[in-house]
């Protein structure tokens, strides 16, 4: 085999094409041929250069194919494009015509912007792409990125990396399965089931669509997004966070859950201030709380949750409505201390237990914090106390007074102490045939009940009482109800679905007095006598 070996000088270009988008030069010291190991090749011996079309490319040794032109390097591998883009590898194959450089072994690439490296890169210099298929790491300024596969648009700069993706700061950890990434900016939109993980509280974000900023910490999240604060996590179709400010904000199917309280709020539209430990929601807001192992409703137009979980605020403002199994109600605005277990009803308040319905010009219940039950029950000026004759829809068993304190037992109310101008109507029915019998008209300072599945059992009479009975055929039309009856069935949730539903013709509260009513004159012959203290008519008021 006959061998020829040549020095080129490195100022005389060897060989050059005559189609100008194919043009290569190449320079080596020495030149071999070896047609029995690499037929149709030029061995290219030491300090190789190769230049086409902006790109220069440099290494220990080569082989050059000619027909192919196609351009094989080994060792020390450097290619240069411009004066920005530079990459090492051990080894790289080069074709000419389409412009395709392969590497491998060691592969590093940098840019102005950041360091790539990885065991095999595919350089596309026609779309000004790079393409890895078997892992590799990109290092900016604010981040690391790692995935299995990836690609690289050298003009905007950009990353879609996909399978086992990791974005890395001092600040945050992000895994995905499919995400761009702009070395640049820091802008990362991410396709697909991702997680972001705050390093410093380790507060989370989860997502399967949406926009995070790496260096601003701001993000926007479109599909199935969830927000995993220390002690909340924020759900929503729509979710904008902004960890630097702790404020965050949801659109539509909004669900916030409080995991220390066993809380959760709905709606759709929220923001949350994290730092100042509040909570704002609108659009069909909605409370939900347990009580006596049953979910409580609260809605209302606007919905606060302020302050720490030892120190929580539930504030529900205008067209406010409650559904509970077994307790609802109704108002303008609604406060609730979740440490204490106080809420508070103001402005045409009502509520419905059992068959009872209770209003007053303010009214406040009381969980016990502990056992998550009803404890009691408070009703402040203008208290009125209705329930239904099972066995009639014009008969109405009624209590009035300026003050009501009751106790629950199992979430029921059972005893009923009316404190101050007390005044009740009662229907007493035949215990065995269900027969009206007698209705009884009683005036006392104060009265206390108790009660039984709803329906009254026993009258106290405190203090001295002033009592008229008449039988049903001569019953006054005027005694029926008490001054101040309304009765509000209409407005009462029956499920948990009307709690959304707004009431057109809303009765307007009853004016305060500012004299005490004085009693109805006796107006039938039969006269109730007066009432010992501490006196007692048991199971009555069926």
């Amino acid at each position: 085999m006959k061998k020829i070996f040549f020095l080129v000088l490195f100022s005389i270009p060897f060989i050059s094409f005559s189609q100008e988008e194919k043009k290569l030069v190449y320079y080596a010291e020495q030149q071999d041929t070896d047609e029995e190991k690499y037929p149709g090749a030029t061995m290219l011996l030491g300090k190789v250069k190769m230049v086409q079309d902006g790109i220069v490319l440099t290494c220990q040794q080569a082989l050059f194919y000619k027909k192919q032109n196609f351009f094989k390097a080994i060792g020390n591998v450097l290619i240069k494009q411009g004066d920005t883009i530079t990459q090492t590898s051990d080894y790289a194959d080069y074709d000419a015509n389409s412009k395709q450089a392969l590497s491998w072994g060691n592969v590093v690439l940098k840019d102005p912007t950041m360091t790539l490296t990885t065991d095999t890169l595919q350089f596309d210099r026609i779309n000004q792409k790079l393409y890895y298929q078997s892992y590799a790491t990109i290092k900016d300024t604010t981040n690391t990125l790692k995935s299995k596969y990836g690609n690289y648009y050298l003009e905007d700069k950009k990353f879609t990396a996909t399978t086992r993706v990791t974005v890395t700061n001092p600040k945050h950890t992000l895994v995905s399965n499919h995400l761009d990434y702009y070395s640049t900016s820091g802008i990362t939109y991410l396709y697909g089931p991702s997680t972001i993980t705050n390093t410093e509280n380790e507060n989370k974000i989860y997502c399967e669509k949406g926009f995070y900023n790496t260096k601003t910490d701001i993000s926007h999240f479109t599909k199935n997004a969830k927000l995993f604060l220390k002690e909340r996590t924020v759900e929503g179709d729509s979710l904008y966070y902004d960890k630097n400010r702790g404020f965050a904000s949801a659109t539509n199917n909004i669900q916030v859950i409080d995991t220390i309280q066993n809380f959760i709020t709905k709606g759709n539209y929220a923001e949350l201030f994290e730092l100042k430990d509040s909570l704002y929601i609108i659009k069909k807001a909605v409370a939900i709380s347990i009580i006596d192992k049953d979910s409580m409703f609260i809605h209302g137009d606007t919905l606060l949750v302020t302050g720490k979980t030892d120190k929580r605020i539930v504030r529900t403002y205008h067209n406010v409505k409650i559904f509970k199994s077994d307790l609802q109600g109704k108002c303008d605005s609604i406060f609730t201390n979740q440490a204490t277990g106080y809420t508070k009803m103001y402005r045409n308040p009502v509520i419905w237990s059992d068959r009872n319905q209770i209003t007053g010009d303010s009214i406040y219940l009381q969980s016990n914090v502990e056992t998550e039950k009803l404890d009691s029950l408070k009703v402040f000026n203008n208290s009125f106390i209705i329930s239904k004759d099972s066995l009639s829809d014009n008969n109405y068993n009624q209590i009035k007074g300026r003050n009501m304190f009751g106790k629950f037992e199992e979430g029921k109310l059972k005893t009923l102490l009316v404190k101050g101008n007390a005044e009740s109507i009662y229907f007493n029915r035949n215990e065995e045939t269900q027969v009206l019998e007698t209705i009884t008209k009683e005036i006392s300072s104060n009265i206390e009940f108790t009660l039984e599945a709803g329906v009254i059992q026993s009258i106290k009479y405190l203090k001295a009482s002033d009592g008229k009975t008449y039988p049903p055929s001569l019953l006054p039309e005027d005694v029926q109800k008490l001054k101040g009856f309304i009765w509000r069935e209409d407005e009462q949730p029956k499920k948990m679905e009307d709690i959304f539903i707004r009431d057109t013709n809303e009765e307007k509260p009853p004016l305060k007095k500012k004299t005490l009513e004085k009693p109805a004159l006796p107006l039938d012959p039969i006269k109730g006598k007066k009432k010992k203290k501490e006196s007692s008519i048991s199971k009555i008021g069926q």
